[in-house]
């Protein structure tokens, strides 16, 4: 299952604005925004609905910039398993397993470029 989707854009305030607008018919708001002293990345906004970031835009920075797909894994020595075998595959590490705490406490998760270099996670919001 897809936990979130990510992508660049090229005027983060200009789309921010049109996604606010936009959304809004589906339920979806402005759940997390997340800073660039944050996250070491440019700007990112996080829209869902019932308070959970599934869409998300600018994370990436600059419209040259790999896609961001994650995807739920059941527990984090699956989270393990997959960064492993993604490695194992030629994958190419962009960030170990391990707590994201600045998404939220429990935000288990591991991160990969493909041989496109696509940003692919997996991830665990479970407790440990």
């Amino acid at each position: 299952m897809i936990d979130h989707v990510g992508f660049p854009v090229s005027d983060y305030e200009r789309s921010k604005a049109f996604y606010l607008k936009a959304l809004a018919p589906l339920d979806y708001t402005l759940v997390m925004e997340v800073t660039q002293e944050q996250h070491s990345h440019e700007p990112a906004a996080g829209f869902g609905a019932n308070g959970k970031p599934d869409f998300w835009i600018g994370g990436e920075g600059g419209l040259d910039k790999p896609l961001h797909v994650a995807i739920v894994a059941k527990d984090r020595a699956t989270v393990d398993a997959f960064y492993k075998a993604a490695m194992a595959a030629g994958g190419r590490d962009n960030g170990p397993p391990g707590i994201r705490a600045i998404y939220h406490p429990n935000y288990y998760g591991a991160f990969v470029l493909d041989p496109d270099g696509h940003n692919i996670e997996a991830v665990c919001h479970a407790p440990d």
